[in-house]
């Protein structure tokens, strides 16, 4: 559940259902008023409450502590909305739905989960959780805003990571998965639910074995869509070897046969290799601004594997970003950079002036790194530039390793300023997790988190389950027929995914043909 325009492949996820709402029609029921939250705690529903026809739906805040065991660094508010399911008669279970980011929101968006999670609605609750610092619940802002981090040069990311850190200083701990799990297991303890289903989705497939690693007891079973690993590939080569993969899929599956998958990649890499010492430079208007991007290598990376992988198969008959690649690649090597240039702006379009506290902390505390958080800047730089040194030719696909790692918003060396000082250290990537029944699902054309990150986010766990959906990209349930959906729905209720022969029969998406 991403945002088309701020999908980062651990990253500022989109909603399912902001993408949703383009497409589907205006809901006309009359909503079920929301009612306040039962309990020790309950109080009138709050303005910020939303109404979701046909369903009732409790809100509420919790104030929990920034730092656990640092009352001096003070408190934030975490808000919640429970969405009640429509039978008659007790919830058979409650399921935590995290739609990616970190960073992403649920609660204003609560009309989009229904319409995704329908089915499982009709027994089970939905529990939506802004996590700290985002949506409803509390901010704490660091200055840098999601335009700025996004079309800045990776210099200007660093620099901007470097400034975020001393912005927050020690509130700055208070930013992890660890922290934003152990506040839904406090809000699970207030509710009075014993165990919980987890749905995570792109980032929320990071978050949820975290919560699953600390509280095991309270886990009935878990979902994970758009799926990667908690030892995540530090230089993101899945992701890169990925982005070959996809286009060669989109050419072979194209109907009738739009380009030629071999010359793509090859178009790719000419592309990638000139604009290593030939960057375009393009504006990008947005709402708040114009801005001048450099477009290189790195950013053509981000446009490959993160923006083109958003949204995939949700329309599949209409042109998507994917879909015009093998083309506006072909136009550009033989010398029209127009159909190239016009993707970059439109998928710019969007960028938005919100606080990048939440993702930055959340990256830069918990993904492991290259370098020990330990060591100064110096010694920083040496090791990181070791461990490129060490990448073997071609592992990062049609990309130079240095070129791909700097397409990241979430590894390489984004993070080399990230002060070590109060901040934790990094997410364990082997912890003990519970022995529950888990389903990983992955869409085939995804190079955000693509099918070999889901396997590996499966092995984790003793009892897993992985699917990979054809035809579809970051974050299977954007699928409108709601066959992963249905899938994931089944899985939530008995463990099993049940029939799954949809997941192999959506349509192919659309393709611009290259012409000569």
């Amino acid at each position: 559940m991403t945002n088309k325009s701020t999908a980062r492949r651990a990253g500022l996820a989109v909603g399912m259902m902001a993408v949703l709402a383009s497409v589907l029609p205006t809901a006309t029921t009359t909503a079920t008023a929301a009612a306040p939250v039962s309990g020790p705690a309950a109080t009138a529903a709050p303005a910020w409450c939303p109404s979701v026809p046909g369903h009732k739906v409790d809100c509420d805040r919790m104030e929990r502590p920034l730092v656990a065991g640092k009352p001096a660094l003070g408190t934030v508010k975490v808000s919640y909305a429970v969405v009640r399911h429509r039978a008659p008669g007790p919830a058979k279970g409650t399921v935590a739905l995290n739609p990616g980011g970190p960073g992403e929101t649920l609660i204003d968006k609560a009309e989009g989960v229904v319409w995704g999670l329908e089915g499982l609605l009709k027994d089970h609750d939905v529990l939506l959780v802004d996590p700290r610092g985002t949506g409803r619940s509390q901010r704490i802002p660091c200055g840098v805003t999601d335009a700025e981090y996004r079309f800045g040069t990776r210099a200007q990311q660093r620099a901007a990571v470097e400034r975020c850190g001393k912005k927050l200083g020690p509130k700055a701990a208070g930013f992890t998965s660890a922290a934003t799990a152990d506040d839904i297991d406090a809000i699970r303890a207030r509710l009075k639910v014993r165990k919980l289903s987890l749905y995570g989705l792109s980032y929320g497939t990071y978050l949820m074995p975290v919560y699953a690693a600390r509280h095991p007891e309270s886990v009935r079973n878990i979902v994970l869509s758009g799926a990667y690993p908690l030892a995540l590939d530090t230089m993101a080569r899945p992701s890169a070897q990925a982005v070959s993969l996809t286009l060669r899929r989109v050419c072979e599956r194209s109907v009738p046969v739009a380009c030629d998958g071999e010359r793509a990649v090859k178009d790719l890499a000419t592309t990638a290799a000139r604009l290593r010492t030939e960057p375009l430079t393009i504006p990008i208007t947005t709402g708040h601004g114009i801005y001048k991007k450099k477009f290189t290598e790195d950013k053509l990376a981000n446009l490959l594997f993160e923006a083109a992988s958003s949204g995939v198969g949700l329309e599949p008959e209409k042109p998507s970003l994917l879909g015009r690649l093998p083309h506006a690649l072909n136009r550009f090597v033989k010398g029209d950079t127009a159909p190239l240039r016009k993707l970059v702006r439109e998928e710019g379009e969007s960028g938005s002036k919100l606080d990048q506290a939440p993702y930055i902390a959340v990256v830069c505390n918990d993904y492991r790194r290259d370098w020990s958080k330990d060591a100064s800047r110096s010694e920083r730089w040496r090791q990181y530039r070791a461990a490129l040194a060490a990448v073997r030719p071609g592992e990062h696909g049609a990309f130079s390793a240095k070129g791909f790692t700097e397409g990241t918003t979430d590894a390489g060396d984004v993070c080399i300023g990230w002060p070590g000082e109060n901040t934790p250290a990094p997410q364990p990537t082997k912890p003990r997790l519970p022995n529950v029944p888990v389903l990983v699902l992955s869409g085939d054309l995804d190079s955000n988190t693509p099918d070999t990150s889901g396997k590996k986010a499966a092995r984790q766990f003793r009892d897993s389950r992985f699917l990979s959906v054809r035809n579809m990209g970051h974050v299977p349930e954007l699928e409108l027929s709601r066959c992963a959906a249905g899938v994931s729905s089944h899985f939530i209720r008995a463990n099993t995914p049940g029939e799954t022969s949809c997941l192999r029969s959506l349509p192919p998406i659309a393709v611009t043909p290259v012409r000569g």
